[in-house]
């Protein structure tokens, strides 16, 4: 396999430039999704969470209430350390379960990290940092997905800087244009894809 990280600040549009890779023939390892799924009723990871945040996490149905974690969480560093705990392990577990399924595969496989750059994860062949101006992020996450700009800013506060993350990138993605720029960006990032894959194989 050809291991790419993609990594970008909340709101920088990653996850659609992750799509739009996986449209191209990419294998993708979300965190993000791997984290909904193991914070799903049932699982061993929210019921970790309610032991430790209680049921007011929980929305009536037994799902988890993401906005009252994020109340609690981030205004509150122990907390925040406590959930990290709980949950980054299992999503590192199940990562390296899916990267160990592909390691034999002649698949490009994108590795979608929210918070690569802080994990000084080192094993790709390449990272791939989404960037756009943060305040133009908040803009975008308040009026696209209904975050508060409160919550917005803090959770933004707690990620690497747009410059530490541009520093670590091997190729930068503007998303501060329209869907179709972003389209054009991501099949000039497919075609730089390609041409690590040849070097791979000389």
């Amino acid at each position: 396999m050809l291991l790419i990280g993609l990594t970008g600040g909340m709101g920088s549009g990653k996850s659609s430039v992750s799509k739009r890779l996986a449209e191209h023939g990419a294998v993708v390892i979300d965190a993000d999704a791997i984290t909904r799924e193991l914070q799903e009723p049932g699982q061993a990871v929210l019921a970790a969470m309610v032991d430790r945040f209680g049921s007011r996490i929980l929305t009536g149905d037994g799902s988890l209430d993401r906005q009252a974690v994020a109340d609690i969480v981030f205004s509150d560093a122990e907390a925040l350390g406590d959930l990290n705990r709980i949950v980054h392990p299992a999503v590192g577990a199940e990562i390296a379960r899916r990267l160990e399924a592909e390691v034999s595969s002649g698949n490009v496989v994108v590795l979608d990290v929210p918070l690569l750059v802080e994990s000084g994860r080192s094993d790709m062949a390449a990272t791939i940092v989404v960037d756009v101006d943060p305040e133009l992020a908040v803009r975008r996450l308040v009026e696209h997905r209904g975050v508060r700009e409160d919550d917005a800013r803090a959770r933004m506060a707690l990620q690497a800087t747009r410059e530490e993350r541009v520093a670590r990138a091997d190729l930068v993605i503007d998303n501060s244009g329209t869907p179709d720029d972003l389209d054009a960006a991501v099949d000039r990032a497919w075609e730089w894809i390609q041409t690590l894959r040849e070097q791979t194989r000389a």
